[in-house]
Formats: structure tokens, sequence, C-alpha cells
């Protein structure tokens, strides 16, 4: 009888799964990086320490076990960074972190252990090596088998690609996102061609209901099993409801400067554009007004001359104009200008350059042809 008591007691305890720990005891999470990068990226892309760095705090900073693994284990290397991003920079400063990238655990020496849940950090170094690992491989399947969460950012998608159990696809009907099509056209052309497939092609063949947001624009899917962020300025929201997923009273924080921005530049292009307008009137040094610009510029420049696209990358841009200025952008601006055929702007934009001795001789030729 008293053994019968004991299997039901444990029956009941694990009812919830992987959200509910014995006394306080910590979740434990593997996060997953590829193994394939090479020179900081230069003759074999790896993957993106902005996405890995935050990701681990934000779990270090919730309690939470981690245990951090690629294909081959020991000293992993990712693209080109910025040292100075705040979460790379204390990343680079804390030993217990640098000691985890120095020694990744291999994915063949964990595959018999369990965890609460998986993460995959992206960076296109998971388009080669993550997908084809077949110790990852049992490591997912094992996790969605026991109900464990599975999370990815960016291209750490594609480690589920070819996953099955039951002989079905573990991602088919589950709503996904992932590194689309449009931001490998324009932010991926370096490698993209050596890719064996694009991820947005493949997660819908494979019958995933496939979702994306705005380009590099902070945006994430929860389903069942997964929750997916679409790029590296998703990190920080799909790791935070990643951990949702798993029960966790998220522990609050600031948000970092340029992810921030790229939140405020998604409300704004989602239908609050005079808030944003206002809030950033009123606190502009709280967000990084270059790259909001930097993010309307590429707006323009891949619009493929689509007047739609044209006039929302204007509009990202109008929303820092008044207080940051490059010649460079105003140029790009004021012919942006004309081909949606708001001439007034444009000629202002030029007689500011040229009052301001700035590429005067292309703005006096470009004024010239519109008078």
């Amino acid at each position: 009888m008293k053994k019968i008591l004991i299997l039901i007691l444990l029956a009941l305890l694990t009812l919830d799964g992987y959200g509910q720990k014995l006394n306080n005891e910590k979740l434990r999470i593997l996060l997953v990086v590829s193994s394939y990068g090479k020179d900081g990226g230069e003759s074999r892309p790896g993957f993106e320490l902005d996405e890995l760095s935050q990701a681990y705090w934000i779990l270090k900073d919730n309690n939470v076990s981690i245990d951090l693994a690629s294909p081959k284990g020991g000293k992993v290397t990712p693209d080109e960074f910025n040292p100075k991003k705040p979460y790379n920079l204390r990343f680079l400063e804390d030993k217990e972190a640098m000691g985890l990238l120095e020694n990744t655990r291999s994915t063949a020496e964990l595959v018999q252990k369990s965890y609460d849940g998986i993460f995959v950090i992206g960076g296109k170094g998971a388009m080669f090596d993550l997908p084809v690992d077949p110790s990852l491989q049992d490591l997912i399947a094992k996790t969605f088998k026991e109900s464990g969460k599975i999370g990815a950012v960016c291209h750490g998608a594609a480690a589920f690609v070819n996953i099955k159990v039951d002989d079905k696809y573990i991602i088919a009907d589950q709503k996904l996102t992932g590194y689309c099509n449009s931001e490998e056209e324009k932010f991926g052309k370096k490698w993209v061609g050596e890719f064996q497939f694009l991820l947005e092609n493949k997660l819908l063949e494979r019958g995933a209901v496939y979702e994306k947001g705005f380009d590099m624009l902070p945006f994430a899917v929860t389903d069942t099993h997964f929750v997916t962020g679409q790029n590296p300025y998703s990190t920080s929201l799909v790791v935070e409801d990643f951990l949702k997923s798993l029960g966790v009273e998220v522990a609050a924080r600031d948000e970092y400067f340029d992810v921030k921005s790229m939140f405020l530049v998604r409300r704004a292009l989602n239908g609050e554009y005079e808030w944003v307008k206002n809030e950033i009137s009123k606190n502009q040094s709280a967000y990084d007004l270059e790259l909001i610009a930097v993010y309307g510029y590429y707006e323009l420049l891949h619009s493929m001359e689509n007047k739609e696209v044209i006039k929302r990358g204007l509009s990202v841009i109008e929303l820092v104009s008044p207080y940051f200025f490059n010649e460079h952008l105003a140029m790009e601006t004021a012919k942006a200008y004309l081909k949606v055929e708001e001439k007034a702007k444009a000629k202002l934009i030029l007689q500011e350059l040229i009052y301001k001795g700035l590429l005067t001789d292309k703005a006096e030729e470009i004024l010239n042809g519109i008078n």
C-alpha cells in the first residue's frame, strides 16, 4: 500500500510536466550553439554572440541552471560582434560564462540527460551543422516526448527540421517562426548561397505553421511544444516567453538600448506612430536614434521600388530626423521622397544639404532637376 501511495504522489507531482519543480529546484536548460564557425565568421559562419549573451543573462538572472552544448563540444567561435554592447560586455567579463563558451559540452555526451527545456541559438552556422547532428536530434526528440519546452531564435530553428517522432516531423502543425526569406535577402547574402535550404521554406515544407513579423523587428511565437523568435532582435522577447511557458515568473529588467529601440519601431509600424513620435521627442537619449534611422534606410534600400515600402521606410526615418542627421542618409531620403512624389520634402532636404555645404554638387543637380 505504501508503494502505491508513493507512486500516486510521484504522478501528481509530474502532472504539470517540467513547469513544476520540487522545493525551489532550479530549472535545467540546455543552450545549444553551432560548432561550425571559424575566424569570426570569415571562413565559416558561426553563432551570434548577441543572441547567446542575451539568452544566457535572462536565464541566469531567473535562477536557471544552464548547460551550453555544441555538436563537437569544446571551444566555439561566434561571428564578429560588438564587445561594447552591454550584454556582450557582461558575458565577456564573466568567468563562468566564458568558461562555458571555452568548453561547451558535446551533444553526444548529453543524450541520456533530461532537461526542462532546450533553447537553440541562431547565427548562420546553425544552418550547416545543427540540422544534421544526430545527437542534438535525439536530445530534442527526447525533450519533445517528455513534454519539455523547445525554443530557438533566428536560424536556430534549423535544428528542428529533420526530427521525427512516431514518423511525423515534430514541427508539423506547430506555430513557428525563424529567420525569414526577406531577411536573408537583405542581410544574409554572404552565406545564403551555400545553405542547403532557406529556413522559412523548410519550416513550411515540414508542415509548420510559419508566422513572421516585420523584418529585423522583435517577433516571437509560442505553441504547445515550441517557443521561437524570428531574428536577433527577438532574443529577449522569445527567451522570456520560453521561461513563461515553463511556469517562470520572469524577473523585471530594463530592456537593452538597441533592442528597446527596435521594439519602438515595431510599435510605430503597428499603428502607434504618433505615440512613438511623441515618446522620442521627450526621451531621445533613451533610444538608439542612429539604429532607428538605419532601419528606415534599409527599408528604402530593399524597397524594389515598391511605394508602400518606401513610405514605410520614410516614416521610420521621419521619427528621428529632427534629432539625428547624416548627409548620406539625408540624400537617400530626398531621393526616396521623389519616388513617392513628395517633391516639397525632397527640396527641403536638398536645400539643407546645400546650406550645410554637404554633397552640394549632387544636391544641386537633383534640385535643378526638380525645378
